[in-house]
């Protein structure tokens, strides 16, 4: 592996303070931090418990948070679901075994800003103080985009982690998929390997099991209602007739059902016979335990 030059620390990059107890108080709502006093917060969310620390941390984009280290008990409900197999898309960002499909948020309109911005910034001359503004403008659309995917990840993981006993999600080689230049950039935005570290994480708080199925498992290529193999289908096609029970099949419905049943033990051989050639075209239809979390505040800027 190739090693390149170190980089040094710069000004306008990610910075951050540490303050443990007896380096700063919270009385009445205000933060109190030593040798720089009280700060004017706005408070996401109370502190469920006394903080340990907290982490004073500016961002590319000038923004302040506090970030506080408590202890908390969560709450263990029960599962209203035993298991739930779960199909990673782009246009459809999820698709369930449930039958119910998650589209992803839309980042044309933000994309289309932060190229704006980024061509504007690249024709301003280094070290000049328009230079300066631009680059704030390009880092604050950036964090808008990231704070639009982190909240929608984190929303859809908490949700099917907290209805769901077994989750089980599939192994995706993102690494040879980012090659493909038409779709690089859309992969990188889903954030599929963020929401698989969420799912993962939110199932150990909660006493969840999270299963990983292999990338090689022919999920679109085996029905999941009498597991016939037709064999590799072409990306143009959504749908198909199964050619032994004649039942028409969404692909990414069929995926995550077939996701499902091997996640949670049901399917242990995939190595079926059937056919190894492409299907063709005239088969597609038209038709309780203790954790430490970090709660994260905002801060005006002075």
């Amino acid at each position: 592996m190739k090693v390149n030059f170190p980089k040094f620390k710069k000004k306008s990059n990610r910075q951050s303070a540490r303050f443990r107890k007896g380096g700063f108080s919270i009385k009445n709502c205000q933060v109190y931090l030593a040798k720089i006093g009280c700060l004017k917060t706005v408070w996401s969310r109370p502190l469920p418990s006394e903080p340990s620390s907290v982490t004073v941390i500016k961002d590319n984009a000038d923004r302040y948070f506090l970030s506080f280290v408590v202890e908390i008990s969560p709450e263990l409900k029960p599962a209203t679901n035993e298991s739930i197999g779960i199909d990673l898309g782009l246009k459809t960002f999820a698709t369930l075994s449930s039958g119910e499909k998650v589209d992803s948020p839309d980042y044309a309109k933000l994309e289309r800003k932060i190229k704006r911005a980024q061509r504007h910034y690249s024709r301003r001359q280094k070290g000049a103080k328009r230079r300066e503004r631009m680059r704030l403008r390009v880092a604050k659309l950036k964090a808008k985009q990231t704070d639009k995917r982190k909240d929608f990840l984190h929303k859809l993981s908490t949700r099917v982690v907290s209805e769901n006993q077994v989750i089980a999600l599939e192994d995706l080689g993102v690494s040879g998929m980012l090659k493909n230049r038409r779709l690089s950039r859309a992969i990188s935005q889903a954030g599929w390997r963020e929401f698989r570290s969420l799912c993962d994480n939110k199932s150990h708080k909660f006493s969840r099991q999270f299963v990983v199925i292999s990338r090689w498992e022919p999920t679109s290529q085996v029905c999941c209602d009498c597991g016939y193999k037709w064999g590799k289908l072409d990306l143009s096609i959504r749908e198909i007739v199964c050619f032994n029970c004649g039942k028409l099949q969404d692909r990414d419905d069929n995926a995550s059902k077939r996701i499902e049943q091997v996640g949670v033990g049901h399917i242990h051989d995939s190595k079926r016979t059937g056919r190894k050639c492409k299907t063709e075209i005239s088969a597609v239809s038209d038709e309780l335990s203790t954790h430490l979390e970090s709660v994260q505040l905002t801060l005006f800027d002075c």
